[in-house]
C-alpha cells in the first residue's frame, strides 16, 4: 500500500457526524388535535412536507399526513395558507362599472 493513500483513509475514518434529533419523540402522539406537533410538518404555504425534508419513517409521515387532512376537514387548519389574500375589491369594482353602464 503507497504511503501517498493512508493519510486520506486515515482522515476518512475520523470524519465525525452529528446525529440529528427525531422530530417526534416516542410521547408524541400523532393526533389531529395536537397542533403544536401538526404544524411542525406543514409549509408557510399550508403544504405538507416531504418524508425527506421531516426526518420522519415512514409510517409517522402516513399518520401525519392523516391527521393534516384530518384537521382540514374539520377547520383546525386552512387548506391554503395564503398570506395575500385573492383582493376582490379589484374585480367587484370592476362588475360594479358594468352594471352602472348598462343601467
Amino acid at each position: 500500500m503507497d504511503k501517498s493513500k493512508r493519510p486520506f483513509l486515515i482522515l476518512k475514518s475520523k470524519r465525525s457526524f452529528r446525529r440529528r434529533l427525531p422530530p417526534i419523540q416516542s410521547g408524541d402522539r400523532i393526533d389531529y388535535r395536537n397542533m403544536s406537533l401538526i404544524s411542525r410538518f406543514i409549509s408557510e404555504q399550508g403544504k405538507i412536507l416531504s418524508r425527506r425534508v421531516n426526518r420522519l419513517t415512514l409510517k409517522q409521515q402516513r399518520l401525519i399526513t392523516i391527521a393534516i387532512k384530518q384537521a382540514r376537514i374539520l377547520s383546525l387548519l386552512p387548506f391554503l395558507n395564503n398570506e395575500k389574500q385573492f383582493e376582490r375589491t379589484e374585480s367587484t369594482s370592476r362588475t360594479t362599472g358594468l352594471r352602472a353602464r348598462n343601467g
